[in-house]
């Protein structure tokens, strides 16, 4: 008996803790393909805005013989702008579809169809004179986006092992966050941000498409989807013995098929199953705090009007540029040291602490606004305060709600999940990238505290009622949010004794809920 106790738990966790090559690899070539996309194309339009109007106008003149006017040359720039998310939206309504009939792997393959097609359209939009191409692929790449940005953090976290699942899963903002600062970079007037290179900085999104095309088919599709969707065990078997790099995985795949019972019980939930699922409630609203938190905090408004904000801080026009490269630089390694704490430290503490040093900046940044033209020397607090917020937000709100909405949902309701999940994204990216401009035209410096109160909400909510989810199985994550929503399951109905043992005690003390 000594020697089961002793011996048996050490070898799963082990042997888990390993990154062995293939789930590196995959994780890399799923994650650079797909997304990239979406950071680098959330960019790379912001710095060289001018010479992009200067081409509208140019090809207006060609056509008509005469300059746009202010108003149309605005409408014509905010729809190139907005179609990005709105393309986003629909991408990520179509997502549900995609990943339960092709696969996780499957989606992310068909997906690049949306990122190579728009590449070409762009890259020859100038020879063709044509605007319209850039709008039109601006709506696809936001279609490859939407379903990338739901699909990706899906198939990740139903790769990695339960250890290692914090660190996988950030490495869609991670990706993100590489895709911002490259675009940041090539927009560099004195590399592709001029008259002469913009096609190529907007065909550039098509590489890393093309190489996922060529590079993911040789790794292993989610063996949670081979198991419990397609019921062919064999596969999921073989996908994990390449991923844990061992054949003592009876535990996991044991973990599967608990999550497929579960599964049969629950049946297959549709959206609006989902929404009037009382089990289901917490984890739906969850999902819609974090997303619409992790937008209306603030940081597109960061990113759609960072040059406007420095300069409004005192930074010189032609100087803005690289104080936003400065700023991917900041984005990039705090995301990755979110990457390394994720699971050290756990979700709760880093989003918690991401919102605070967000929710700080903005206060400190409207004082800065309001004052600076009083005290000069209040500029370089400003910039400060900018790189203070990116920082907070890239440790927690920005990585980690792709961990925890993998996370808190089996695999029956993920689908749905990730589809309300997604919408709200969108919708609230597209709001924030909207308004702001004209919340911040009639209150001014004021605008910011706005999302400190944003981020305050936000924060309340993950302390009260989101439990720590670090290191468990999506079972027990399951039975955590069972007691919130005061349901059984359907094992517990049949085992009342779970209901008396020590799980009572452990939820009650991860959150004051």
């Amino acid at each position: 008996m000594e020697n089961k106790e002793a011996g048996t738990p050490p070898p799963i966790p082990s042997r888990e803790g390993r990154l062995q090559p293939t789930l590196l690899l995959a994780t890399l070539s799923a994650a650079f393909g797909s997304a990239f996309q979406y950071g680098y194309n959330l960019s790379v339009v912001n710095t060289p805005h001018k010479v992009f109007k200067s081409f509208y106008n140019e090809t207006y003149f060609e056509r008509h013989a005469t300059f746009m006017d202010g108003k149309l040359m605005l409408l014509l720039w905010s729809c190139t702008v907005s179609m990005f998310p709105l393309g986003g939206l629909l991408g990520s309504l179509l997502v549900g579809l995609l990943v339960d009939s092709c696969g996780r792997k499957g989606t992310l393959l068909i997906n690049n169809i949306f990122a190579i097609i728009p590449a070409i359209l762009m890259g020859v939009s100038k020879v063709a004179k044509a605007f319209e191409l850039i709008i039109f692929s601006r709506v696809v790449l936001g279609v490859c986006a939407g379903i990338s940005y739901s699909a990706l953090p899906m198939y990740l976290g139903e790769l990695a092992p339960k250890n290692l699942r914090g660190m996988v899963g950030t490495m869609t903002e991670v990706f993100v966050i590489v895709g911002v600062f490259l675009a940041q970079i090539f927009s560099l007037q004195a590399i592709l941000g001029n008259p002469a290179g913009w096609p190529v900085l907007l065909a550039l999104t098509g590489v890393p498409a093309l190489l996922q095309l060529l590079t993911l088919p040789f790794f292993p599709e989610s063996p949670r989807y081979s198991l419990i969707q397609k019921g062919d065990e064999a596969t999921a078997r073989q996908a994990l013995r390449r991923l844990r790099g061992h054949t003592d995985m009876e535990a996991e795949l044991e973990d599967m098929r608990a999550e497929a019972r579960a599964e049969r019980a629950e049946g297959h939930l549709s959206v609006l199953h989902l929404c009037a699922l009382r089990s289901l409630r917490w984890q739906l609203l969850s999902i819609i705090v974090l997303m619409a938190g992790q937008q209306l905090s603030g940081i597109n408004a960061i990113n759609y009007y960072a040059d406007t904000i420095y300069t409004s801080a005192g930074v010189e026009a032609a100087h803005s540029q690289y104080v936003t490269v400065g700023s991917g630089v900041v984005n990039i390694v705090m995301t990755i040291t979110s990457a390394v704490l994720v699971e050290r430290l756990g979700r709760r503490h880093l989003l918690l602490a991401g919102y605070g040093i967000c929710g700080s900046a903005c206060l400190v940044l409207t004082v800065v606004l309001l004052f600076q033209n009083r005290v000069p020397e209040l500029s370089y607090l400003g910039i400060i305060c900018v790189f203070a917020y990116i920082a907070g937000h890239s440790i927690g709100p920005s990585p980690v709600p792709s961990v925890v909405r993998t996370e808190i949902f089996l695999q029956s309701s993920r689908r749905a999940a990730f589809m309300v999940d997604g919408a709200v994204h969108w919708l609230t990216n597209f709001i924030i990238g909207f308004l702001f401009p004209s919340i911040q035209e009639a209150i001014g410096a004021y605008s910011f505290i706005i999302f400190a109160g944003i981020c305050l909400l936000t924060a309340i909510y993950i302390y009260v009622v989101i439990p720590e989810t670090k290191g468990k199985t999506f079972v027990e994550i399951n039975r955590i949010f069972a007691k919130r929503n005061r349901v059984k399951l359907p094992e517990e109905k049949k085992e009342e004794t779970i209901d008396a043992g020590p799980p009572t005690a452990s939820p009650a003390k991860e959150t004051s809920f």
